[in-house]
This record gives C-alpha cells, structure tokens and sequence, in this order.
C-alpha cells in the first residue's frame, strides 16, 4: 500500500497539480492585494468615494456605519458590497490567468514548432504506367 502510494504521488499530474495549488494560492494574495490597493481607489474615484466593502443593508435592528461593526454586534447584513468586490476578484482573476495561459499555450507552440524536423518527402509509389504494366505481366503468365 505504501508502495502504491508512492507511485501516485510521484505522479507527473499530482505534483503538477500540487505546484498549481501552491501558486495559486500566492497568486490570490496578489490579486486581492492589487484589487484592494490599486483597483478599489479608481473605482471609488468614479462612483464619488463609494467604498463597496461598507454597502450592505442591515436585517436586523440597529445602524451601524460599518459592516465590520454590523458583523461585531452579530446582526444580521446583506453584504451585498462585499458580493460585488468577490465579482471585481473574479474577473480581474479570470482575465490575468486567461493571458498567462495564452502567453504559455503561445510559448508551447513556439518550443513545437521548433522541435518538429522538417517531415521528410513520403517515398513516392509506383506509378500508374508501372501497375499497369506488372498486371500486364501476371496475366500474361497465367
């Protein structure tokens, strides 16, 4: 069982799948970083200083300024700022990863397109004259 193991987790899919979780996860970091501290004051510059983190609407009773203070007093919110942001992720995620595939499947097609040898020419056949004349020559022996 050991053994199996070992032969599985040496597999080439598992590690990569492993390094792809691994930088993902750094990756995320990354993105959440660049939508909170570059993205978010753009928008915020356009909508008049909306801060989307801070829309939601309270459930319960009482007002609060915050959705952290909301969430602290433990009443019930919709969030719905924070659904929005989760959006903003989403598609600045989906797109850097879109050109980062895009640049590897460009990369990967270059090193193919090196790697091919130029086919050599397909050994040519007998031509129709030749056929011919071979089944002139069977037939002539029968």
């Amino acid at each position: 069982m050991l053994k199996e193991f070992k032969d599985f987790i040496a597999k080439g899919n598992v590690m990569d799948m492993a390094v792809g979780i691994i930088i993902g996860a750094a990756f995320t970091a990354i993105v959440k970083s660049m939508v909170a501290d570059l993205i978010n004051p753009f928008i915020s510059l356009f909508t008049g200083g909306i801060d989307f983190i801070n829309l939601f609407i309270v459930l319960g009773e009482g007002e609060f300024a915050t959705l952290a203070e909301a969430q602290e007093a433990g009443v019930a919110a919709f969030a719905y700022g924070s659904f929005i942001m989760a959006v903003i992720n989403f598609l600045i995620i989906a797109f850097v990863v879109f050109m980062l595939v895009k640049m590897v499947n460009k990369a990967k097609d270059a090193a193919e397109d090196e790697k091919e040898p130029e086919a050599a020419p397909a050994p040519k056949g007998p031509t129709q004259e030749d056929l011919l004349a071979e089944i002139r020559d069977l037939l002539a022996k029968s």
